[in-house]
């Protein structure tokens, strides 16, 4: 997405004596704004997921669009900074269940806890369906991380037979994605169908 042809509001003003505000001052400004744009953009993408857009949040966020832009160049770039911190708690549960004494169980738990996080905040969702958001580089390295670790936990459950054993980590993200896809924002957590998904899993 490219950025939008908005003059840049470099601030720079002066105080009520005439003197320009210090370099602290703006810095703690910047960050404010930084902070504030992190903790809409957080409450908006859970809601609405990427759709929403840069001037949107902006305004939430009580700053300019330029503002916004010049923290963020784009609403990707936000979006990821966003997803960081989403995606590395999935990691660390992820690693946590890998400590979990029965591999199939172990699996199948964090199966559902994926889906059920993603179905109840519409930016996981996004981070997981659309594949082009992860070309943020710290977004990309952490959702590596997390399919890494999908990935220890199936190839646990299949060496203990738990999990049949031709299912690769391509074929579960196809099976989260189409899940994810398919439900409705209106529609209660589709357990029958994850159960129908687990069940064709299942080792023999």
């Amino acid at each position: 997405m490219s950025k939008q042809n908005i003059p840049a509001d470099h601030g720079g003003g002066t105080d009520s004596n005439g003197a320009r505000p210090s370099s602290k001052a703006l810095r703690a400004d910047a960050k404010r704004n930084r902070d504030k744009l992190l903790d809409v953009a957080h409450r908006l993408f859970t809601t609405e997921g990427i759709t929403v857009s840069m001037d949107e949040i902006a305004r939430h966020a009580g700053v300019g669009v330029g503002t916004a832009y010049r923290h963020f160049p784009t609403k990707e770039e936000l979006f990821g900074a966003v997803m960081v911190s989403y995606k590395a708690r999935l990691v660390e549960e992820a690693k946590k269940w890998l400590r979990h004494e029965d591999p199939g169980e172990a699996f199948f738990s964090y199966f559902r806890i994926v889906i059920r996080e993603a179905i109840a905040n519409k930016a996981i969702t996004d981070a997981l369906v659309v594949s082009g958001l992860d070309k943020d580089a710290a977004l990309k390295e952490v959702a590596g991380d997390f399919w890494s670790e999908l990935g220890k936990l199936l190839a646990r459950a299949q060496h203990n037979g738990s999990v049949r054993p031709d299912a690769s980590i391509s074929d579960i993200r196809i099976l989260l994605v189409g899940i994810l896809q398919a439900h409705s924002e209106s529609a209660p957590y589709p357990e029958r169908i994850v159960s129908i998904i687990c069940d064709g899993l299942q080792g023999k």
